[in-house]
């Protein structure tokens, strides 16, 4: 078979790869990679970083590549043909690595490499990829042995199945939500909206139109549809998604259970106390108590402002909107009702300037300046005819190239996210390989002939994710496990993205990359104020939610009978810093993908972590300029360019010339 997936000196042929691809293509180097193992641990490779390297690194990082061009596919074009392709080689993947991290043979050689004379020399990059897997192997157990080490291997395999059917549940609850209306009922709603699920009904050669649970939908519904029915009816439908309370064959609470249970007994096998533990080892906070003193701290600060926001909500649906009770489901609709009356602009007024080619453009043109690079228009095989490819480029010197994905469609994952379809790496054949990502979102497709119009928070959450992609994209080091985002402490993940989406409430930057979809004349400067002047609305708000969902991640995996207490502990992280309350149907941890299906397990309160980081980043360029290419070309090389290769806390000092402080996140919020 002329298997597309065994393909690598080119860029991966998404519109020529079928399911049936991939077994063959992974039993193929899943056995390249086991004979790689089995000789870079005999007696004919030297315990030596480039011989290793050369052997081994080869065979797995060949795997990796294939087996993340399949799992993007999974997450961006699902049919059942290849989620039954994934799911049937999961486990073989899965077991592969976890025998990898836990080999012995392995784990020693690695540790010779270290008691060497010639460790040493190696380059502070390579010490430090050297460091961080000597750590993974104990963290992968490595020290584990006999009937300890098989549990924690079928461990291992479980979780990533149980992760991936969690992903799935949500996926195919939030698919399989329509609810179809008269247009009378969506008295409100704006016009790109009504006229997308107008469509879609008509696809369906149905009357009316066809609402769902995908963001471009959901969303603006519950914040302009006058009708308060209407919006308990789909919130209702969006909060218990994946439940017990929805279709039997999609309820994650099963999985949630073993989850936990399972990175419960994981960590103790390992001599933790908790999962919690073993998460923050390769992290900047170094235990649980340390991670709820930040966020507790932080609420405090918080709750204040916050208890001020919702009671000034409650008052204006009263005394404006004739709503005695406020509900869960008015929360959006009100919010954005006083929002209007205060500050005398509507985000649909908004939306009419952000058209999605304008604002590419704005953010294009802000990373060639301040990053001294360029992006160019590029062409390679692609998984939807939607989706787009660049090229970045510095001095006609070829850095690193990425897809964008920006529209949502059925079978993709909701949400927004960055990914690697492979990493910068000095190979041992001596040639340079430049790195590659795909940017996802999940705007409304163009309607009608018009672009897509983007809201503010959409073009907020593309800057974020373009910042994702520029800590992969920018990166000069070229040794793997140090290179882009591999090796960052995952609670400094996130200060590249948090720190792009600063430059979307800059007046010089956000004029610039803005167009009317009618008159294409730019953001008129008043209507900017008034966005500003609203900046910081609800903050206090927004910043306990944040807080909300940090403090049950790290409850439910620093607490050892979490397992039987999923929903109790959410409902009492509420009672300690929420301030909106949601009806007792609510089943949020069902959904929560980050901690659940991803990579955020005892880690959410990163997003908060980081933010201190990259508010603190910010404000040198407050004080130099929001485009100055110095300041840039610091934070570029310091930061971006340096990746895992250094300690992030070393990176930032590099950068701003001290430890971060939270000065700057407070009075970015309004709450100093």
């Amino acid at each position: 078979m002329n298997n597309p997936l065994l393909q690598f000196d080119t860029l991966p042929d998404f519109g020529a790869i079928r399911p049936e691809h991939v077994t063959p293509a992974i039993d193929a180097l899943l056995a390249a990679a086991d004979a790689a193992l089995e000789r870079v641990v005999g007696p004919d490779v030297a315990a030596d970083y480039d011989a290793m390297s050369a052997v081994l690194d080869v065979a797995t990082e060949r795997l990796g590549r294939a087996w993340g061009t399949v799992s993007h596919l999974k997450s961006v074009a699902d049919t059942p043909e290849l989620r039954a392709a994934f799911n049937g080689n999961l486990p073989k993947v899965t077991a592969f690595h976890t025998k990898l991290g836990a080999d012995e043979r392995l784990f020693a050689k690695y540790k010779a490499i270290a008691a060497g004379a010639a460790a040493a020399r190696l380059s502070a990059p390579r010490k430090k990829a050297l460091a961080n897997a000597l750590r993974d192997f104990a963290l992968s157990g490595a020290e584990l042995q006999g009937a300890a080490k098989e549990r924690f291997a079928a461990i291992q395999e479980r979780s990533a199945q149980l992760s991936q059917k969690f992903s799935e549940h949500v996926l195919d609850a939030t698919d399989g939500f329509a609810h179809y209306v008269a247009a009378a009922q969506l008295d409100g709603v704006p016009t790109d909206v009504l006229q997308a699920t107008r469509a879609a009904a008509e696809a369906e050669g149905k009357d009316g139109h066809k609402l769902t649970l995908h963001q471009p939908v959901y969303q603006p519904v519950m914040q302009y549809a006058s009708s308060q029915e209407l919006r308990e009816t789909l919130y209702k439908a969006y909060v218990t998604r994946a439940s017990e309370l929805g279709p039997a064959e999609q309820d994650n609470t099963p999985l949630m259970r073993e989850l936990i249970e399972l990175r419960q007994e994981a960590a103790q096998l390992l001599g933790h106390t908790t999962y919690a533990d073993v998460s923050l080892v390769p992290k900047m906070a170094r235990n649980p108590a340390e991670v709820n003193t930040f966020l507790q701290d932080l609420a405090l600060r918080a709750k204040p402002f916050a208890e001020r926001d919702m009671q000034e909500l409650r008052q204006f649906a009263a005394s404006e909107l004739g709503l005695a009770e406020l509900e869960a489901w008015d929360v959006a609709f009100v919010s954005e009702k006083l929002k209007e009356a205060r500050y005398a602009f509507s985000e649909l007024e908004v939306k009419r300037y952000f058209t999605e080619p304008e604002v590419l453009a704005g953010l294009f043109e802000i990373v060639q300046t301040i990053f001294e690079v360029q992006i160019r228009p590029d062409s390679a095989p692609v998984w939807h005819d939607s989706v787009r490819f660049y090229r970045v480029e510095r001095d006609g010197k070829l850095l690193s190239q990425f897809y964008l994905d920006a529209y949502a469609r059925p079978g993709k994952q909701p949400g927004a996210w960055m990914g690697d379809a492979r990493e910068r790496w000095s190979r041992p054949d001596g040639a340079t390989q430049t790195p590659v990502a795909t940017l996802q979102c999940n705007y409304a497709s163009p309607v009608g002939g018009q672009p897509s119009l983007l809201t503010h928070d959409d073009v907020i959450t593309l800057f974020h994710e373009f910042g994702h992609g520029l800590h992969l994209m920018l990166t000069r080091i070229e040794d793997l496990g140090v290179s882009g985002l591999q090796g960052v402490e995952w609670d400094a993940i996130e200060l590249p993205s948090q720190f792009m989406e600063n430059f979307c409430w800059e007046w010089d930057v956000l004029r610039r990359m803005t167009a009317h979809v009618d008159s294409g004349a730019a953001l008129p400067r008043e209507l900017f104020d008034k966005m500003v002047a609203a900046k910081n609305f609800q903050s206090g708000m927004q910043t306990v939610r944040q807080i909300e969902f940090g403090l049950f991640d790290m409850r439910i995996h620093s607490e050892v009978d979490a397992k039987d207490r999923v929903q109790q502990l959410l409902d009492e992280v509420r009672d300690q810093v929420a301030v909106v309350k949601p009806p007792s149907y609510n089943r949020f941890a069902h959904a929560f993908s980050h901690i659940f299906g991803g990579g955020y397990a005892a880690g959410y309160y990163s997003y908060k972590w980081a933010e201190v980081l990259s508010a603190d980043a910010w404000s040198a360029f407050e004080e130099a300029g929001a485009l100055s290419v110095t300041t840039g070309r610091r934070l570029r090389e310091e930061i971006l360019e340096a990746g895992g290769s250094r300690a992030a806390m070393e990176n930032f000092v590099a950068f701003r010339g001290r430890e971060p402080r939270i000065d700057a996140l407070l009075r970015h919020q309004g709450m100093s």
